[in-house]
């Protein structure tokens, strides 16, 4: 199994490129199955998720080729050839219960295994489920499948959402785009990656307004068409880079960030002592001077601060001057990389949803272990600051979100490298 191996110490200068955002695309490439005719990507993120995606599309007959070193995805779904989404597929990544909605707006039925993915928490997927039901759908939980029907075809009705699901949003976004008659999506999530599919779906033929906001209306249409679509930047990754000369010093622009999509997380940096300017190419971040100060974040959904950024958040305050609390009000379970943390000198206490952290005048390296996709960077960027050297194991985990991380922080100045396993 790979792991990376940082050394810490030194500034960083120069320039990282920000790909498409993972969670825009993942929830983009079902669409494909709303149509019979093609519907192309470009800037696509080069990550095993995608990979995963696109098997899982291939399985139910849609045809998905690769193009420009995988920064376009031309894909097609003239027929869906089968309505079952196998658990060996599914069990990946938690986004393959987006063909749900597609599958059962266009052909009346689908068959989808439960899904798997990161163990940060219970993250069910009751909230498709009801969506989908308001819609019209029939469902039956059999053997760890979601049988789904619309004999009739969808319905448009009103969807009252009792939380913030980004997932359930957009899967039934989707399958009110062919629904007969209109749909109200109550509480719906505002999320960058919804406004970024409603875009997509407009350019398809749908009918949607009020994307962005928490109330979403969707006029049902006959068929969609095809469409050429960019993905929107990855604001996860634009703030996982910014964070970088914030932990290490120097100053790095982030080609393609935007402050809008990162708004709630620039006002902590900025209260941290973290300058961070518009550029014509991007965003600009550097230390306004010395050492950072303690800041307390509570995570919520967007507009506010990203569950997303957490845990790399963390790693920034482990060496702030003073305490901080951070309180994760999005995923149980969610603190895993603390004690990997504290296994390179961190001053962390947790308690349930809140971690307390004192910030210490040098992190130490360390073996340390990944947990999960966000974690494992938070370590990478730890290592950044730390003495000596850091090993981060199980770093598969960072494949599925982060593309060609050690090449990017290398370019400014990175001391890292990856350790291919036996």
């Amino acid at each position: 199994m790979d792991s990376i191996l940082v050394t810490g110490g030194g500034e960083l200068s120069g320039q990282i490129p920000i790909a498409g955002a993972k969670n825009a695309c993942l929830t983009l490439m079902p669409a494909t199955l709303l149509s019979d005719e093609p519907l192309t990507l470009t800037n696509a993120p080069r990550l095993s998720d995608i990979k995963t995606m696109t098997e899982l599309l291939q399985s139910l007959g849609a045809e998905v080729t690769s193009l420009q070193d995988g920064k376009v995805l031309a894909m097609s779904s003239h027929t869906i050839s089968n309505h079952t989404a196998d658990y060996d597929i599914v069990r990946k990544m938690r986004a393959s219960i987006l063909v749900l909605g597609p599958m059962l707006a266009r052909d009346g039925h689908a068959v989808v295994s439960l899904p798997g993915g990161c163990a940060i928490g219970a993250r069910p997927v009751d909230l498709h489920l009801k969506a989908l039901e308001a819609l019209g759908a029939e469902l039956e939980l059999k053997d760890g499948y979601v049988h789904a029907k619309a004999p009739g075809g969808l319905k448009g009705g009103i969807v009252d959402f009792p939380l913030v699901s980004v997932g359930a949003t957009e899967n039934v976004l989707m399958a009110a785009t062919l629904a007969k008659g209109t749909t109200v999506i109550n509480n719906a999530a505002r999320e960058p990656e919804i406004v970024d599919l409603a875009d997509c779906l407009r350019k398809m033929g749908a009918q949607i307004d009020g994307d962005g906001t928490s109330t979403i209306t969707v006029q049902g249409v006959d068929r969609l068409h095809g469409a050429t679509h960019p993905v929107v930047t990855d604001r996860i990754e634009l703030g996982t880079y910014m964070l970088a000369p914030a932990i290490c010093g120097g100053e790095v622009e982030l080609l393609g960030g935007r402050l809008d999509l990162v708004a709630a997380f620039c006002e902590k940096l900025d209260a941290a002592g973290i300058s961070v300017e518009e550029t014509d190419k991007g965003l600009k971040v550097a230390r306004r001077n010395g050492r950072i100060t303690a800041v307390d974040v509570v995570t919520e959904p967007f507009p506010g601060f990203p569950t997303d950024l957490q845990a790399q958040m963390m790693a920034l305050l482990c060496t702030a001057n003073g305490t901080s609390v951070l309180e994760e009000k999005i995923f149980e379970n969610r603190f895993m990389h603390a004690p990997e943390l504290i296994r390179m000198g961190a001053q962390i206490e947790v308690h349930g949803g809140t971690a307390t952290v004192t910030g210490v005048d040098q992190l130490k390296g360390a073996p340390v272990m990944a947990t999960d996709l966000r974690a494992s960077v938070s370590l990478i960027l730890a290592g950044l600051a730390a003495e000596g050297e850091t090993v981060v194991s199980r770093v598969y985990h960072l494949d599925r979100g982060y593309e060609h991380v050690v090449g990017k922080l290398s370019a400014v100045g990175a001391k890292i490298e990856r350790i291919k396993g036996q």
